[in-house]
């Protein structure tokens, strides 16, 4: 099975890598749906090809859509029927995330949905889900937050632009509790308004497995507890903006701790927190924390 980007050459740890989706997800693809069509080395190991990565990524475009699962890989595999030259790779150049991460910018601050959607579109269409998430949409929040502090970005602007990806990101997050493997409790503590970073490592978890069982803002600690006793998670993890946030919850956050596994995310959640209550801290970007996170520990 050679295509003209060169024989199938790519272990499924490297597609993994090439395509930021969890090589458990993409056997589940290739079993289910028939996605991926490795060949068999001479060791006997899979071995896939570039025109696999491409089909990838347009499955991750249509889940972006909404489509479910089967849906999607329906749709990619019948695009590969009607034009051959997408099972052969051949598709439009990948755009720089920096270029389009600028497109994003000046559709946002200019209160222009349908552009900034059409950006989006782009973006998952060429890039894995998440690249977009790590390399275009967190800069951008961060940047959008420091303008608005500094006061040169507006807070109508910068209510525009988070409703925006936060409509993106449900569309992602849909169907995230669907599954089988572990499952995680996801919210914020109470006072805490942000929970944008938190949606994105929801979605990166749950791509790597994960059902995502999501709580979202100002959650009240007994709440998370009471549906940890409901659902039995494998892990609960809170995020917070600020430490504030955090440090009067110590003596419940503790109390967590000892009934499940508990994580901290999130630029308020501090070691010295973390280690008073017992719980794990995630100190990298959502993306990041997400990926590296493993089961069983």
């Amino acid at each position: 099975m050679e295509t003209p980007e060169g024989p199938p050459e790519l272990r499924i740890g490297e597609l993994s890598r090439r395509v930021g989706v969890s090589d458990h997800v993409l056997r589940a693809w290739e079993s289910r749906y028939g996605l991926l069509q490795p060949v068999r080395s001479a060791g006997g190991f899979r071995l896939y090809s570039e025109a696999d990565a491409v089909r990838v990524r347009r499955m991750q475009a249509q889940l972006a859509r909404g489509l479910s699962a089967a849906e999607a890989a329906r749709a990619v595999l019948g695009e590969d029927s009607a034009d051959p030259g997408h099972a052969a790779g051949r598709h439009r150049p990948l755009p720089a995330a920096s270029e389009l991460s600028g497109d994003l910018r000046q559709a946002l601050d200019a209160f222009d949905e349908p552009a900034a959607e059409a950006v989006l579109d782009r973006l998952v269409s060429d890039l894995s889900v998440a690249a977009v998430l790590r390399d275009v949409v967190l800069p951008y929040l961060a940047e959008l937050g420091g303008r608005w502090e500094r006061g040169t970005a507006s807070i109508a602007q910068e209510h525009f632009a988070t409703n925006v990806i936060r409509g993106r990101l449900a569309g992602l997050a849909r169907g995230w509790g669907n599954g089988h493997g572990p499952g995680a409790v996801l919210a914020c503590p109470p006072g805490e308004l942000h929970d944008l970073g938190l949606m994105i490592f929801g979605i990166v978890l749950n791509r790597n497995g994960w059902r995502i069982a999501y709580l979202g803002m100002s959650t009240p600690v007994e709440e998370i507890a009471r549906t940890v006793d409901a659902r039995r998670p494998d892990l609960v993890v809170l995020a917070a903006t600020l430490p504030g946030t955090l440090r009067p919850l110590a003596a419940q956050l503790t109390a967590l701790a000892r009934r499940t596994p508990l994580a901290l995310a999130g630029a308020g959640a501090t070691a010295q927190i973390a280690s008073a209550s017992g719980a794990r801290l995630l100190a990298g970007d959502p993306v990041t924390e997400a990926e590296n996170i493993e089961w069983p520990p």
